[in-house]
């Protein structure tokens, strides 16, 4: 069961913010293995996205693990043909991020 303890660390998509202290199980955090994108979007770069924008640095490491693990390509792109990594290397709030997926293979 997660808790709120209303501690915003930074915006992670256009409503919910990221919550310090908030302990997600790792059920919610496989959850995300599961999204479909609405488009044409490469699955396995969908799901990355997502969880890169829902997630603290510290759940998303958790996610890459169950990520590689189940088969996934953490190398996926865009169709403007970019990696989560290319995409957030510039994002100067995303090094912890960025420092997951190289450690987990991203190139």
């Amino acid at each position: 069961m997660a808790y709120f303890l209303n501690k915003v660390k930074n915006v992670s998509g256009p409503s919910q913010p990221k919550v310090e202290d908030e302990q997600w199980s790792d059920d919610r955090i496989k959850g995300f293995l599961l999204l479909k994108p609405q488009d044409e979007a490469n699955p396995d770069y969908h799901i990355l996205r997502q969880a890169y924008q829902h997630m603290t640095a510290a759940f998303f490491a958790r996610f890459i693990v169950m990520f590689v693990e189940a088969g996934h390509d953490i190398n996926a792109q865009s169709l403007e043909g970019e990696t989560l990594l290319s995409r957030i290397s510039s994002h100067m709030s995303s090094t912890d991020y960025a420092q997951v997926l190289k450690d987990h293979g991203a190139i």
